[in-house]
């Protein structure tokens, strides 16, 4: 999908982010101060960049003021508006504040990466080709009709592969946060896809928690 520098001092936290975003596809390469993140950025080219502020060596914004052609989202226990106002006057394109649960950031770099358009353009499984532009799906070879809400779904659930994602968490990204209806709706929707793609051994009922998807 796309590349991604992580740059982050703690080791640990380093490799967990390493860790989930790889799980869905992306490429990842690590950075643990500030001078490595701008030695990478300078011999790699990168999708994205995930900047922490607190550095060893140098503020991430210091950092951001070096490495301009990357989007970048702020990753940082620096919360205070001053700090943010400053991270997106240097033109970040998000600022996460620590902690921050998995899923939101997944969802967070996979906005950003199509608001730059650097996210990707056709997914393909098995014998099944998703064109998420055009928004359509073809099983070998034949174009399968989705309705709005079934695509919409199905680009959740790829977007967030391998990572359970709940019903409340599905509804609210694919029909809205205005949705009224219930998470039954969910169960009925994936249902239809696996039946229509025939993806019953990729996407996986989470007992009492919700839905994902496998590669």
């Amino acid at each position: 999908m796309a590349k991604i520098l992580i740059v982050e001092d703690e080791k640990a936290i380093n490799d967990l982010l390493k860790l989930n975003l790889e799980m869905v596809g992306h490429q990842c390469v690590p950075a643990l101060t500030g001078k490595e993140a701008i030695r990478a950025a300078g011999e790699q080219g990168f999708d994205l960049m995930l900047l922490d502020v607190m550095l060893p060596d140098m503020e991430g914004f210091a950092v951001m003021e070096k490495v301009r052609d990357v989007p970048t989202i702020f990753l940082t226990a620096r919360g205070a508006t001053t700090d943010k106002v400053r991270g997106f006057g240097l033109g970040a394109d998000d600022y996460i504040v620590k902690p921050f649960e998995v899923a939101e950031l997944l969802a967070r770099v996979q906005a950003v990466l199509r608001r730059t358009h650097r996210a990707e353009k056709e997914y393909t499984i098995g014998d099944i080709t998703i064109r998420w532009d055009a928004h359509e799906v073809f099983q070998n070879g034949e174009r399968v009709e989705l309705t709005p809400q079934e695509f919409a779904l199905l680009h959740i659930l790829i977007e967030n592969r391998n990572v359970c994602l709940s019903r409340q968490k599905l509804l609210s990204e694919a029909w809205g946060t205005d949705f009224l209806g219930e998470s039954r709706t969910v169960d009925v929707h994936i249902q239809k896809l696996r039946r229509k793609l025939k993806l019953e051994d990729h996407i996986k009922t989470i007992y009492k928690n919700g839905y994902r998807f496998e590669e």
